[in-house]
C-alpha cells in the first residue's frame, strides 16, 4: 500500500465496474466528497470505494464484499492514525461514522456501550449528565474504536489506567462476515488481542467499556522558561515519582519555529475528589522553574479533549515514540540534548504508573507495563521530504530511544517491521498472531502482523485511527 500525501496528485483509480447493494453510504472516485472520503487526518489515499454503513449487517457485506473481490481492506473511526490505515490505494474503506451511539447499559455498574465510529469528545458530552467518564486519550476529534484498541493514554491513566483496561466486551464483523461477541467469557483470545492488538483481526462496531465516576477536574498548562531543560524533566520527573495518582501531567518541549521562541510546558489534570488535595498535588510543579503563566482551573472532566486540527499546507509532521522504563539521569540528558542542537525536535513526556503500571504484562496485547515514561518526538518538514530528510530532521530521537524497550501502537509514525517489534515483545506476538490464524486466516485485516505495508504517510505525533 502507498499512500499519498496531501497536496501529491494520487494515481487514477476507477470506481468498481458493480457494486452490491446493503453497504451502506458509498463514495467511489469521481463523486462529489471523494476527495474529502479518501483523506485522513495525517494521509491521503485513493481508495476504490469507501463505505459508510449504518448498522453492522452493512459493515458485514463490505468486509465480505473486500474479501470477495480481493480488494485491501481498511477500516476508519476518527482517521487520525499515524501510519495512514485508515485509508488505501485501490482498496475498500470501511468508514464506521455512522455507528456513533452512546448507550448506557447499567448505570449501577457503570456499564457502557458505545459505537466504534463515535469520538471522544462526543462520548465525554454523553456522560457527563452522569458524572462519568473514561480516560481516553487527549483529542476530542479522535476515534473511539481506532484509539481504545491500540490501547489508549488519556489524562485519568495513573488513575485509571489505559482506555482498554475499561473494556469488557466488544461486537466484532469477522473476515467471513459473521459477528461475535468478545468478552473474558467468550472468544476470550480475541479479547485479548483486542485490548492493545490494533484491531487487526475484525472490525470491532461498538465496545462496552466500565466508566469512571468523575466531575471537574483541575486542568490547564503551566509555562515555564525553557533555559534548563534538562533541570526541567529531572524536576517534573521527580515531583511525578512522588505523586498521587489522581494527578496526571505531560512535560512539553517546543523547539523555536519561526518567530516563535522555544517554550516548555507541564499540562496537569488532577482528578481529586478534594480540590484541595488537587492544588496540593500540582503545586509542587509550580516550582520547577521560571514561571511565565498559569492556566490550571476547574473544569468539567469533559472540556479537557482537546479539538483536533490539520497541519499547515506545505509541510508535514514526522514523529517517534518510546516508552521508557525508568528516566534515570541518562536518558534525561538525552531528552534535553534532543530539545537543542541544530535541529532539535519537539517532545512530550507523558507519565504513567499507578493504574496503569498494575495491569500484568500478558493480561492484555499492549505488554509494556513497566514504563514509567511515554516519550514522544517529532519534527516539520517540507511536504516533498525524502526518507534521509526525514532521518536527518529526526536524528536527534535516537539518543532518547536508546533509553526505551518499547513503542506505543497509537503513535507509531512508520509501520516496518522493528516497529511492530517495538510495539510487541516477542511473547506478545507470537499470541497476536496465533489469534490472527484463527479468526482471520485469509489475512484480510492482517497487515500489521505479516506484512511490512509500503506507505509514505504524512504523519505525526497524535493519537490513534
Amino acid at each position: 500500500m502507498s499512500i499519498q500525501a496531501p497536496g501529491i496528485r494520487a494515481p487514477r483509480v476507477q470506481a468498481p465496474r458493480r457494486i452490491p447493494a446493503g453497504l451502506g453510504d458509498v463514495v467511489v472516485p469521481g463523486d462529489d466528497g471523494y476527495d474529502d472520503a479518501r483523506r485522513t487526518v495525517f494521509a491521503t489515499g485513493s481508495p476504490a470505494l469507501v463505505a459508510r454503513p449504518r448498522d453492522e449487517a452493512e459493515v458485514a457485506a463490505a468486509v465480505t464484499y473486500a474479501a470477495r473481490e480481493g480488494l485491501p481492506l481498511s477500516v476508519r473511526s476518527g482517521g487520525h492514525g499515524l501510519t495512514g490505515r485508515a485509508t488505501n490505494d485501490g482498496g475498500v474503506v470501511v468508514d464506521l461514522r455512522h455507528l456513533d451511539a452512546v448507550e448506557a447499559l447499567d448505570p449501577h455498574r457503570r456499564l457502557v456501550r458505545v459505537g466504534a465510529g463515535a469520538t471522544w469528545g462526543r462520548v465525554a458530552a454523553a456522560l457527563a449528565p452522569h458524572g462519568l467518564g473514561i480516560s481516553s486519550g487527549d483529542t476530542a476529534s479522535v476515534g473511539v474504536g481506532g484509539l481504545t484498541l491500540g490501547g489508549g493514554v488519556g489524562w485519568m491513566v495513573r488513575k485509571h489506567g489505559l482506555a482498554v483496561d475499561a473494556l469488557v466486551g466488544a461486537r466484532v464483523v469477522l473476515a467471513d462476515g459473521r459477528t461475535v461477541v468478545a468478552s473474558e467469557d467468550s472468544h476470550a483470545g480475541l479479547f485479548w488481542a483486542l485490548r492493545g492488538g490494533g484491531g487487526h483481526v475484525g472490525v470491532a462496531t461498538s465496545l462496552d467499556l466500565v466508566a469512571a465516576r468523575v466531575g471537574d477536574v483541575r486542568f490547564g498548562a503551566l509555562s515555564l522558561a525553557p533555559d534548563d531543560p534538562a533541570a526541567l524533566v529531572a524536576g517534573w520527573r521527580d515531583v511525578l515519582r512522588g505523586a498521587d495518582e489522581e494527578l496526571s501531567s505531560t512535560l512539553v518541549l517546543s523547539p523555536p519555529t519561526g518567530d516563535r521562541p522555544a517554550s516548555a510546558s507541564v499540562l496537569v489534570c488532577a482528578s481529586h475528589d478534594d480540590p484541595a488535595a488537587a492544588e496540593r498535588s500540582i503545586e509542587p510543579l509550580q516550582h520547577l522553574g521560571t514561571m511565565l503563566d498559569d492556566t490550571v482551573a476547574t473544569v468539567p472532566y469533559a472540556d479537557v479533549l482537546a479539538e483536533g486540527g490539520h497541519h499547515p499546507p506545505g509541510v508535514r509532521l514526522v514523529g517517534r515514540n518510546v516508552l521508557v522504563p525508568r528516566l534515570d539521569d541518562d536518558a534525561v540528558a538525552a531528552v534535553a540534548a534532543a530539545s537543542a542542537g541544530d535541529r532539535p525536535l519537539a517532545l512530550a513526556l507523558r507519565a504513567l504508573g499507578g493504574a496503569f503500571s498494575r495491569v500484568l504484562p500478558d493480561a492484555t496485547a499492549f505488554a509494556h507495563r513497566d514504563a514509567e515514561t511515554l516519550v514522544v518526538g517529532g519534527a516539520v518538514v517540507p511536504q516533498e521530504a525524502s526518507s534521509a530528510d526525514v532521518e536527518a530532521a529526526l536524528a536527534g530521537w535516537r539518543g532518547v530511544a536508546a533509553h526505551g524497550t518499547g513503542a506505543y501502537v497509537n503513535f507509531q509514525g512508520t509501520a516496518t517491521d522493528a516497529d511492530l517489534h517495538a510495539a510487541y515483545p516477542p511473547a506478545t506476538l507470537a499470541r497476536l498472531r496465533a489469534v490472527e490464524r484463527s479468526y482471520d486466516p485469509g489475512g484480510l485485516f492482517g497487515r500489521r502482523l505479516d506484512v511490512t505495508p509500503d506507505i509514505t504517510p504524512d504523519s505525526a505525533p497524535g493519537a490513534s485511527s
